[in-house]
């Protein structure tokens, strides 16, 4: 209790209330496909930890996009998330260790909690000539994911370029780049997206300290509570085809706002993301909303399938 009354105060603190917060894990409870009953145990999650999970967050080819959107979640706030919800043990852009210290500081990490900590990867894997296009520490991207990932108890790849390959592995690939999973053959939870709305990472952890397990997968091996529809599907801008024409749905006021974008190119037809009700930066808006096509970017080799992207399918 002291524990939780210190939490609410720091809230408080921040100018956020009590019913505020409770407003949240009401949406992040709805967002993970639970019902209203599991709200109090989500926040508990947040406002008396039970426990603090050890997790190791690699960076690969990426462009630090996927932690910069965690950086910037509302809740929990990334010195929440990180001192008191998850034991980040490792994270190039937000630690102060550096140079050898900071490998060291990795090698300590992976040995100490070897089988028990949570490995997020973010950027893509190069796999030709031994994996000599990137390196970090004298090793190259593709021995430290044999290494960590292959000793964790779970690896989370966040964002389309650690899950799938990204813009790395657009044609030509000359560093053979892929996806984590794929470059060292392992099982990965895959929070795609470029970048993916955080909130698909938080409920996918807040999923691991609820339930003790991550939580169901597509084939793709993306969470089925955020990539489990279409977006199209969710689109108040939404239209259909009809005798061979593309007709605009106007059954909504939210739909009302404006036309479907599907001539213009949208590619939310073949997107599964949750983007239409997530949205983005507190829940103000997303592409589409914003009357910018979807481009595919949770899907695997978007930059090749789905481009040129303001072309029609």
């Amino acid at each position: 209790m002291k524990k939780e009354k210190q939490f609410y105060d720091r809230l408080s603190e921040k100018g956020v209330s009590r019913r505020e917060f409770m407003k949240f894990c009401t949406f992040l409870t709805a967002t993970m496909g639970l019902n209203a009953t599991w709200v109090p145990k989500v926040a508990e999650v947040f406002a008396a930890p039970k426990q603090r999970p050890p997790v190791i967050w690699l960076h690969f080819a990426e462009c630090t996009g996927c932690t910069e959107g965690v950086l910037r979640t509302m809740y929990p706030w990334i010195d929440t998330l990180v001192l008191e919800i998850i034991s980040m043990e490792y994270h190039e852009t937000i630690m102060a260790a550096a140079g050898q210290q900071a490998e060291d500081t990795l090698h300590a990490a992976v040995k100490k909690y070897k089988g028990k900590f949570i490995c997020v990867a973010e950027g893509a894997v190069a796999t030709k000539y031994n994996g000599a296009y990137g390196k970090i520490g004298g090793r190259t991207f593709l021995e430290i994911a044999n290494d960590v990932c292959k000793q964790a108890a779970a690896t989370i790849c966040i964002g389309a370029c650690a899950t799938y390959g990204g813009v790395q592995k657009a044609a030509p690939n000359p560093g053979g780049y892929k996806g984590v999973g794929d470059a060292i053959g392992i099982k990965t939870v895959n929070i795609a997206g470029c970048p993916p709305n955080p909130v698909n990472f938080v409920g996918t952890v807040v999923n691991y300290l609820l339930l003790g397990k991550l939580p169901e997968l597509d084939g793709l091996g993306r969470p089925l509570f955020a990539y489990g529809k279409t977006v199209h599907d969710q689109c108040p801008r939404r239209g259909h085809f009809e005798n061979g024409e593309f007709v605009t749905e106007f059954g909504s006021e939210e739909a009302k706002m404006g036309y479907c974008l599907y001539e213009l190119g949208c590619r939310g037809p073949e997107t599964f993301n949750n983007c239409p009700t997530a949205k983005f930066n507190d829940g103000t808006s997303w592409p589409v909303e914003a009357g910018h096509p979807c481009i595919g970017c949770s899907e695997p080799d978007f930059w090749d399938k789905m481009s040129p992207f303001f072309e029609t399918l």
